[in-house]
């Protein structure tokens, strides 16, 4: 018999795939949804406990107010901008801008207005404008001043400060300027090799309506996962730190700015409802809350990480810790002009 008569032995990498079974289907999702649903049936026994702690009744109650005025922007800005990745073809953002960097930069930032959506979604698509041919320049400023000025945003900003209407002007202006002089900063002083191109393609492989269901799905989680945190590190500062301790940071108009700078980097929320968490914080000067909103959808946790993952570390290092510099000192100014 000759080698090729040989029967074929069947090989362990050969054996078929294990079943699909119910359980490995179980994801992060369907947890959330047996918590929810478990809360509903045990809801009596969890009221009685909690009106026996007041402490853990003013806690579940700034966490709640906080979810319920910011959930409708965060699903709705969601779903825009899920339509927006999905069904606007990515070479009209390279055909909308103009050739010369410079001025591409103050475009590409004022383009933010169009996007709803939140700072999770503007990472990847700085990438994709990167990919079509946009200058790094104009797609950095686009990615930080999407997430500040869009008008979900701006609008989710007017409802969590119904008496300060100028908490909306300041944060747009501020904002604004930030990218733009971001922007023209990466065209001074940036090198090509600080950052890494991203080649990763968007759901290319997915049909349209597929591809819309798993933007949301991803966007819903990541986005409100980090809603849920910062709701709940909001409602612990309100209720953990005592008032003479916070009150005293707000006193100093100088710590209390570095203080909320600091805070939204490592609250991380989405910018569709960093608004109602900066709202919470009333012993806090109007300008060290401006600084908390402009701060935020620039430069945070998880923001680090995303632009770390797409553009390279070398990238992050440089990039983050400057914009935090730079949004810092022009919101405090922008805030001391406006609530002066």
């Amino acid at each position: 018999m000759t080698v090729t008569d040989r029967p074929a032995h069947r090989h362990v990498h050969d054996a078929p795939p294990a079943p699909n079974r119910w359980w490995d289907r179980f994801g992060s999702v369907e947890v959330l949804a047996v918590i929810l649903i478990l809360l509903v049936i045990f809801r009596g026994p969890i009221a009685a406990k909690i009106a026996q702690l007041p402490l853990l009744q003013t806690w579940t109650t700034v966490f709640v107010s906080v979810m319920v005025q910011a959930m409708p922007f965060l699903v709705f800005g969601v779903a825009l901008s899920a339509v927006i990745a999905v069904y606007v073809p990515r070479s009209f953002w390279a055909k909308a801008l103009p050739k010369h960097p410079a001025l591409a930069v103050p475009v590409a930032s004022c383009a933010g207005v169009v996007l709803p959506g939140c700072e999770c979604g503007s990472v990847p698509i700085a990438g994709s404008l990167m990919r079509r041919g946009v200058t790094p320049a104009a797609a950095l400023a686009f990615l930080l001043a999407a997430p500040a000025i869009n008008p979900i945003v701006l609008t989710a900003t007017a409802v969590a400060f119904p008496n300060n209407p100028e908490m909306v002007v300041g944060r747009g202006v501020a904002s604004l300027v930030v990218a733009m002089v971001m922007g023209w900063m990466w065209l001074r002083l940036g090198k090509l090799e600080w950052i890494r191109m991203p080649h990763r393609p968007e759901l290319d492989d997915l049909s349209k309506g597929r591809a819309f269901w798993a933007s949301c799905r991803h966007d819903i989680i990541h986005a409100g996962g980090f809603l849920v945190l910062g709701a709940m590190a909001a409602a612990t500062i309100n209720v953990i730190v005592p008032d003479a301790w916070l009150q005293s940071l707000a006193d100093n108009p100088v710590l209390s700015v570095f203080a909320l700078a600091i805070l939204a980097v490592l609250l991380s929320i989405c910018s569709e409802a960093d608004a109602f968490v900066a709202a919470s914080l009333s012993q806090f000067s109007l300008t060290s809350r401006l600084v908390f909103l402009v701060v935020g959808p620039m430069v945070d946790l998880k923001l680090i990480s995303m632009q770390t993952g797409v553009f390279g570390r070398r990238f992050a290092f440089r990039f983050a810790p400057t914009t935090l510099v730079v949004a810092t000192a022009l919101a405090a100014l922008t805030g001391a002009l406006i609530f002066s």
